[in-house]
């Protein structure tokens, strides 16, 4: 369903992609997803779905703690340098969340560090949480970490620039109709290249609409990785916990 021309496909199977990102806080991950374990109590046998997974650093990380994990992602750069992890219990394979993986497989389904809300038609959205609850066993739990849009939009650095393993990223965010926007200037090897991400401007209210079109059930909404309750003014990020 992806199309050539959405920003995604391209950018996020870039190698740039990740030069720009390889300074993500691993740490911070790896709390996070232990406190989320500590909260979901999955059991040893239940299976978990990595929902745009990236490089699959998440689900090698849980695969370790012993779950039975599968990771999927739109790159397929990401997904070939995955597969290296592989094992009985770890898989990785290539594919669009608006398509339904394995319908009623999952005990538990993540959608973290703000994965969704990229597409042009926001149907599109309600299509991919679709396809999420189409995935989940009945009484399944699907955990979705967003950022909090309006502290985003608050604390927008418009202008910034990084240096990363020799290149000059110039980076401008700025909002753009219903969409938070970056746009990702730099020069390598004699190159000129421009990339741009857009996430679009979801508030609560709107994933409670998606929430009620795909029957979840809303069970919490956390504020932070330490898993604090959610403040509109004030968090981080909207982590919802839903309940098929």
């Amino acid at each position: 369903m992806a199309q050539q021309d959405e920003w995604f496909s391209a950018w996020f199977d870039s190698p740039y992609y990740h030069i720009l990102y390889n300074n993500r806080n691993a740490s911070e991950a790896q709390q996070f997803m232990d406190n989320l374990l500590a909260y979901l109590h999955p059991k040893p046998h239940d299976k978990i779905l990595d929902l745009a997974c990236g490089k699959g650093r998440h689900s090698v990380y849980l695969n370790q703690k012993g779950y039975d994990v599968t990771g999927i992602d739109l790159s397929e750069h990401s997904i070939a340098y995955a597969r290296q992890f592989e094992n009985k219990h770890l898989h990785f394979a290539v594919h669009d969340m608006r398509q339904v993986y394995s319908p009623e497989t999952f005990d538990f389904i993540l959608n973290l560090f703000t994965s969704f809300g990229y597409f042009d038609n926001e149907t599109e959205n309600v299509v991919a949480l679709v396809a999420m609850a189409q995935s989940l066993k009945y009484g399944g739990k699907l955990v979705i970490d967003f950022m909090n849009t309006d502290l985003s939009i608050a604390t927008l650095v418009k202008e910034e620039e990084k240096v990363v393993q020799g290149i000059t990223f110039k980076i401008h965010r700025g909002i753009e109709k219903d969409f938070i926007t970056k746009t990702i200037s730099f020069t390598d090897q004699g190159r000129d290249y421009s990339f741009i991400e857009r996430v679009r401007v979801l508030r609560k209210k709107d994933f409670l609409e998606y929430f009620a079109m795909g029957r979840l059930r809303l069970m919490e909404t956390f504020g932070d990785y330490d898993l604090s309750p959610y403040q509109r003014d004030e968090s981080e990020r909207m982590i919802f916990v839903l309940k098929k």
